[in-house]
């Protein structure tokens, strides 16, 4: 399938920045399931100073602000997808596995999480069905409804609150997933709906690792395996690892942003 992104991020601050440095994750992965057609990455208010991969297998543009009051972030092209009926494959990472069976702060297992990993503590790691019924269970117990939580909450707090995003139902995955011993990492990208080409935030869903077969994608909050719909642009132990854009800035100035991503055949 081909695909047509636009993916632009605009910041409004209250004040100039003095000085601020930005990562920015949003060109797609490289793999066998996606070739990059055509692809470019435009900032508006900020200074470019190198790009590079990240041990991860991330492509991050790097830049620097100073004297910004506004800044856009556009990023667009086209990328050829195949089915793949969400296998990924072998780990081909520098990475060693057991990187992926470490917790961080949004990922971290509670009561809760403990709780509904309990259910398969006595599967095995090659289970695929295992993964599957994870998944299922966390997309019945964890409704999918905006305006609940926001990029800090935790996989234990979006389970307490009964419903979430797709960022929340991935932490919630990968987090189950690492107690029962899986290596599991968090996705950012794009999804290709016909119902709605036009979003305010970009898809996420998970991979885990299975031994028999390699990684496989699992797409919790609408319950299906990703397929040549999926742009994957990057991975990460979270969200935080994986965001499209993570920085820092110095100064007490507000920020306002702004989000559209728009996705086509």
């Amino acid at each position: 399938m081909l695909l047509n992104v636009e993916h632009r991020t605009n910041y409004f601050y209250s004040e100039e920045i003095g000085y601020g440095v930005q990562q920015i994750r949003m060109r797609p992965f490289l793999n066998n399931q996606q070739r990059a057609v055509s692809w470019q990455v435009s900032i508006n208010g900020a200074n470019e100073q190198f790009n590079f991969t990240d041990n991860l297998g991330n492509h991050v543009d790097l830049y620097t602000l100073s004297g910004t009051r506004e800044l856009e972030i556009i990023s667009k092209g086209k990328v050829e997808t195949s089915e793949n009926n969400g296998v990924v494959g072998p780990h081909l990472s520098i990475i060693p596995l057991w990187y992926y069976k470490n917790s961080t702060p949004l990922t971290l297992a509670g009561p809760k999480i403990r709780t509904i990993a309990r259910n398969w503590e006595t599967h095995s790691t090659n289970s695929i069905e295992t993964l599957h019924s994870l998944s299922a269970k966390i997309r019945n117990l964890v409704r999918y409804e905006l305006g609940h939580t926001n990029s800090t909450t935790t996989a234990e707090q979006a389970v307490n609150i009964g419903f979430g995003v797709c960022q929340d139902h991935t932490h919630i995955f990968i987090s189950a997933a690492r107690l029962l011993g899986f290596p599991a990492r968090y996705v950012s990208g794009h999804l290709f709906s016909s119902e709605a080409k036009s979003i305010s935030a970009s898809h996420a869903w998970a991979e885990a690792f299975v031994d028999s077969i390699g990684w496989i994608g699992f797409d919790i909050s609408n319950g299906i395996s990703p397929d040549e719909r999926y742009i994957k642009i990057a991975v990460g132990l979270d969200y935080q690892k994986a965001a499209p854009v993570r920085g820092i800035r110095y100064g007490d100035n507000d920020e306002r942003v702004e989000t559209h991503v728009f996705v086509e055949q």
